[in-house]
């Protein structure tokens, strides 16, 4: 082993090997799909913020094209890499085009009787004006007339103020389309958990990582995530039910609602005249996630899949292709029937197969180590886990039905991980045991305990550079074998940290989803922030008359949980605080100066303004560096 590996071992390209051994390389289809109906590509290779900074680099993945995969990439995932990379404006069928490489997801363009409607703005500003401007240089200057949100996740509407303005929304000349629910969840996502979920999200989608042969080669959804400006803009329009039709410049588009799958809200819909159906995030060319392992709510798989054969139902005898908001279009209605089919299928399969398992008395992690599709499905390239995997799907529907424990008492107490490491490394016969044993598990190519026990050893004494040298390099091997891109990253990551100290989280949450918030959302997330133990013994009531509302909100402390409620009218002798409902934001974010504030009227406070300071001062930071591979 050394200091920074970086290279395969015979171990591990054997498992390579064996990985690729049946796999229908010589299938060209996605590669003809992918490059379909190409128009051009543009000559902004590097996309920039305001700052200069690069946002996103189109070249950074150069390294995958025309080549065969390396030693230190499985040979799926470098395919799936490749055919990722593809950039340009792509035409899907006369009227609607694609501008897919510009970011983590793919945004469509509709084109209507004035203007033209935008599905999925990307992540990041800077990223959506980019991909607009190579549309509008082969397509000529068209106005947006509306944008469409498939489901609540930030790539998916993130760059939405790099292609319209808030006036113009307000003004009434865009219109902004989204699933019912869409604002809650795109912002209750991304506030309440935010800060862990979007640490975590550096493992998964790598951003931190070097680009490269033995680094990071991409998501499976896509290459990584932008790194510019988000924004969000509230919808004007939300789409409540199965069958509901919009009129949108001329474009006759139906919906299908589908919550609780990809997202908690998400939506497909058809354009009759184009014989097109967008899944939004439902179908892709890969084995999505029923559970991320950045952190989300469990997804119902039977439900998805379910939802897949009402839209067959639906559209099924009458489409000529479907496209989504990742990878490339699938042509012709018998492929694309069948491309639904077969992803409907899979999520059920592994739903059904996973609950079978559960009554008959196995367990999640035992479960995840033995089932495998049917060979027709495993025969798909797109049913691959590039981005979710069977092991932690499985995994997930176990939680959802079953939750974290998994019935044997010996794992209901367990010890915490510094806990229990001090005694692994104790029982192995101590540090030099212990690191003996892993070594042992490196020369028999046994990776996966090899990381056990330097996790042990790392969780016991942090400051043991050999044992973090050794879990660096496990974790290493098993990334460059992971057919799984989410997988591949993370194991990069921990072993990135491990030899060069954290990166820390490479986003925040952005200032457009915090002045989104709703009062109540801005209640909830300072309780989440309480120290409870510093709070036990205080109690507090204050009360927030919204005045642009005509809401009145009583926030009360007691026993370190901070309870709130609306009520007719402050009751008496409770400390009230008269502002708007972007004050209340400011305030708690800090946007705000409270003795300006104070001073100026934009807060008046009616009773002991110190309560609020004491409350304050029972508020917890987030930390976004913590530690994930160290205690």
């Amino acid at each position: 082993m050394t200091d920074d590996a970086k290279t395969a071992t015979a171990a591990t390209r054997e498992r390579i090997a064996a990985c690729a051994t049946d796999l229908p390389f010589a299938d060209r289809q996605d590669f003809e799909d992918a490059t379909r109906g190409f128009v051009g590509r543009t000559a902004q290779r590097q996309i920039t913020a305001a700052d200069g900074r690069v946002v996103w680099d189109l070249d950074a993945y150069d390294f995958l094209r025309d080549a065969e995969a390396t030693d230190t990439a499985n040979p799926s995932l470098w395919r799936q890499g490749q055919l990722l990379i593809e950039d340009g404006l792509f035409e899907v069928v006369p009227g609607i085009y694609q501008l897919r490489g510009f970011d983590l997801s793919v945004m469509s363009v509709i084109e209507g009787e004035t203007g033209v409607i935008v599905i999925d703005p990307l992540i990041s500003c800077e990223t959506a004006t980019a991909a607009f401007a190579l549309y509008t240089e082969h397509r000529g200057e068209r106005p947006v007339r509306a944008v469409i949100y498939t489901h609540s996740h930030v790539d998916h509407f993130g760059g939405v103020k790099g292609l319209v303005t808030q006036e113009q929304v307000d003004a009434g000349e865009v219109q902004i389309v989204a699933p019912e629910g869409f604002l809650h969840h795109a912002i209750a996502e991304n506030v309440f958990a935010g800060t862990a979920m979007t640490r975590r999200a550096g493992y998964m989608y790598g951003a931190a990582l070097d680009k490269g042969p033995a680094g990071q080669i991409g998501s499976g959804l896509g290459q990584t995530t932008s790194t510019g400006e988000v924004s969000l803009i509230a919808p004007t329009v939300d789409v409540t039910r199965t069958g509901e039709r919009l009129t949108i410049d001329g474009v006759e588009i139906e919906f299908q609602m589908t919550p609780g799958t990809e997202a908690p809200a998400e939506m497909n819909f058809y354009f009759p005249a184009h014989k097109a159906l967008c899944t939004a995030e439902n179908t892709s060319h890969t084995l999505h996630n029923i559970l991320t392992i950045r952190g989300a709510l469990v997804r119902d798989a039977h439900a998805w899949a379910h939802y897949l054969t009402e839209t067959i139902d639906l559209w099924g005898n009458d489409l000529d292709v479907v496209f989504a908001s990742h990878h490339w279009p699938t042509w012709g209605r018998e492929r694309a029937v069948e491309f639904l089919e077969m992803q409907r299928d899979l999520y059920l399969y592994l739903h059904d197969q996973t609950l079978r398992m559960i009554n008959q008395g196995f367990t999640g992690a035992e479960i995840a180590e033995v089932l495998e599709v049917p060979p027709t499905l495993a025969e798909q390239w797109h049913t691959h886990g590039y981005y979710g995997s069977i092991s932690h799907n499985v995994k997930a529907v176990y939680q959802r039905y079953m939750g974290w424990y998994d019935a044997n008492p010996a794992n209901l107490w367990p010890h915490p991980p510094e806990a229990v490491a001090t005694r692994y490394v104790a029982a192995m016969g101590g540090r030099d045991g212990a690191l003996a044993v892993a070594r042992q598990a490196w020369d028999e190519g046994d990776y996966r305990w090899c990381a056990e026990v330097g996790k042990h050893l790392v969780f016991a004494d942090d400051t043991d550079a050999e044992a973090k040298a050794v879990l660096a390099d496990a974790l290493e091997q098993i990334g460059f074998g992971a057919e799984c891109g989410t997988w591949r990253n993370a194991f990069l990551a921990g072993a990135t940290e491990l030899r060069h100290g954290g990166f820390g989280t490479p986003a925040s949450v952005p200032p457009d989803m915090l002045t989104s918030l709703t009062v109540t959302q801005v209640l909830d997330s300072i309780a989440i922030r309480v120290d409870g133990p510093k709070a036990w013994d205080v109690n507090v009531r204050l009360a927030f008359d919204i005045t642009d509302e005509g809401v009145v909100h009583l926030a009360e402390l007691r026993n370190g949980a901070l309870h709130h409620r609306t009520v007719e009218a402050t009751p008496d002798g409770v400390t009230t605080l008269r502002l708007a409902r972007v004050a209340v934001i400011g305030a708690i974010t800090g946007t705000l100066d409270l003795a300006t504030a104070l001073g100026d009227g934009t807060i008046v406070v009616d009773g002991d303004i110190a309560e609020l300071g004491q409350l304050a001062g029972l508020l917890a930071e987030p930390d976004p560096d913590f530690a994930i591979v160290t205690p």
